[in-house]
């Protein structure tokens, strides 16, 4: 077993361990106050599935936390070391052991486990949610770490940047190749496009050899440039049609025709 799954299992089992304590005081503390067991009961089945629901929260963040941790060692000299992760990681089992140490006096059982569950939970508590924090803040207060983290956040912002340049470089590139493809295409697009209008405006729109002749047009317009070629002759023959026939409707029975062509889809039957 690996030194990273020996953590999360000890982690998990020093979870359980402080949350199997808290819960022994709740009850201890309802048992004080002459609450019935069954009232108890009754209330631990909906306070175990909360409970479980926010521990399985907080252990599956710790255990991404522990196989890709954001503190880097430059910055976290002391909250970084095997050391200290072994001792925030166990910190309930110890406060556990102090407990016991300090109610070594006790005579009833009950007691003994109370001191025992409260030493887990004050330990735990101060480890947690306090120490640690506190140990956090002033390693970043460290000139060492301070300078670090500036020159990394410095290093993140060049490269940040340099990764917006490259893909409005890229941008621009696409761009332009786009403009001169459509100058290129367009002087030999010219006669396609004709062609395409004249079937329009003739109305052959019925005559399988019109509807043939729309479709090698348009194949030839695929193989010379893709779903754009194709764009930009439809575009220009349809330009072409309504100057011609500025009086009367058109129908776009190219889209139609061309239906099915490379990627070319009809989005009027869509």
């Amino acid at each position: 077993m690996s030194r990273r799954n020996a953590s999360k299992l000890v982690h998990l089992a020093s979870s359980a361990w402080f949350m199997l304590s808290a819960g022994y005081i709740l009850v201890f503390a309802l048992r004080q106050a002459n609450i019935n067991w069954w009232v108890i009961f009754s209330l631990s089945g909906y306070s175990a599935l909360l409970i479980s629901l926010l521990v399985s929260l907080y252990l599956f963040a710790i255990f991404r936390g522990a196989g890709r941790s954001q503190k880097i060692e430059a910055e976290h000299p002391l909250t970084t070391t095997n050391y200290y992760m072994m001792f925030y990681i166990v910190a309930p089992f110890l406060g556990g052991l102090a407990g016991c140490l300090g109610m070594t006096g006790a005579r009833r059982v009950s007691e003994l486990l109370l001191g025992i569950a409260l030493g887990t939970l004050a330990t735990t508590f101060l480890v947690w949610i306090v120490v640690d924090p506190a140990a956090g803040l002033l390693e970043m207060l460290l000139p060492e770490g301070r300078k670090h983290r500036a020159k990394r956040l410095a290093q993140i912002k060049a490269l940040r940047e340099k990764r917006q340049e490259q893909q409005k470089r890229l941008l621009a590139e696409i761009l332009t190749q786009e403009e001169r493809d459509r100058c290129r295409w367009e002087q030999a697009l010219q006669p396609y496009a004709e062609k395409l209008a004249r079937l329009l405006s003739k109305r052959e729109t019925g005559d399988k050899q019109a509807e043939n002749k729309a479709v090698d047009i348009g194949a030839n317009a695929w193989q010379m440039g893709g779903l754009n070629c194709m764009r930009q002759l439809h575009s220009m023959a349809m330009e072409i049609c309504r100057k011609k026939c500025r009086d009367s409707m058109i129908v776009d029975y190219i889209s139609i025709w061309w239906d099915g062509i490379g990627s070319w889809r009809n989005t009027s039957l869509g």
